[in-house]
């Protein structure tokens, strides 16, 4: 495993608005100039939403956009963190650390990308594909959700991408099924340079699959449990071909060539 942990910078930051977007998810947007000016695509920022016993430890986010001194939050309420930010109103002052992370990579020569978002994997693909925009690359966008109204941030996607395609579970919107469905026709048709992929663990490994087959790189942002989110405290770790790594240091974005998917994959974990 290598480095060492480090202290990012703190920085108290006010909610601006915090809205519903669909059932369960919502958009927070934060007064953060600091953060806001120094962060780049992929990282993540580890928030204290709230005093108390249930808010000793931070809670990691991806930043979906960062503009104007402002960063906007895409999340999902899964447990108390994200139920009390859920419920958090403009005007409330929380404190953030960050930008923490190693982020997307473009790869020199790039000329057409593939973003893959699954579910909410969408929250850390917005500063992505403007920043694609913004170097001239033409850009692909595949996203999967449960239903139509799971579909996050389409307005953007369709003003920064050349191509939109989606998939719903329910088949409410594009194609009935997982958005894993639409990729292979969308590589094999209009082979990308690279490919970026954000979702559900399972759904990131069969775009990795599918990507290496055709030999297009791809990078994978991966969800791991995190307490301290600064390398200290090894709760989030990833196997990969060169060890164990910290997915809050290492990553969590990764180049999929080097995930081991499967503990079985992993030499160590033989022994």
């Amino acid at each position: 495993m290598s480095g060492g942990a480090h202290r990012p910078a703190g920085e108290q930051v006010t909610i601006l608005s915090n809205e519903r977007l669909a059932e369960g998810v919502g958009s927070v947007v934060l007064e953060a100039p600091r953060t806001a000016a120094a962060i780049r695509p992929g990282q993540f920022v580890h928030l204290r939403i709230a005093e108390g016993a249930d808010f000793i430890l931070r809670r990691p986010f991806s930043v979906f956009r960062a503009e104007g001194g402002r960063l906007e939050i895409l999340y999902q309420v899964v447990g108390r963190g994200t139920r009390a930010l859920a419920e958090a109103v403009p005007g409330t002052v929380m404190d953030v650390l960050g930008p923490l992370g190693h982020g997307w990579e473009i790869p020199e020569g790039t000329t057409h990308a593939l973003v893959v978002a699954g579910g909410l994997g969408a929250a850390p693909m917005g500063m992505l594909v403007e920043e694609l925009a913004r170097c001239g690359i033409a850009t692909t966008l595949a996203q999967g959700a449960p239903t139509h109204s799971r579909l996050l941030a389409m307005d953007l996607f369709e003003a920064t991408c050349r191509r939109t395609e989606v998939a719903t579970d329910d088949g409410s919107a594009g194609t009935c099924g997982f958005v894993t469905a639409l990729t292979p026709e969308l590589m094999a048709a209009d082979r990308p340079d690279v490919v970026f992929a954000c979702g559900p663990e399972p759904m990131q490994r069969i775009v990795a699959e599918q990507a290496a087959a055709l030999g297009v790189p791809c990078q994978v942002s991966l969800e791991r449990l995190m307490a301290c989110g600064v390398g200290a405290c090894l709760s989030c770790v990833v196997s990969t071909t060169g060890g164990l790594k910290r997915a809050c240091v290492d990553g969590p974005v990764f180049d999929a060539a080097e995930v081991l998917w499967d503990a079985s994959e992993d030499p160590e974990a033989r022994r």
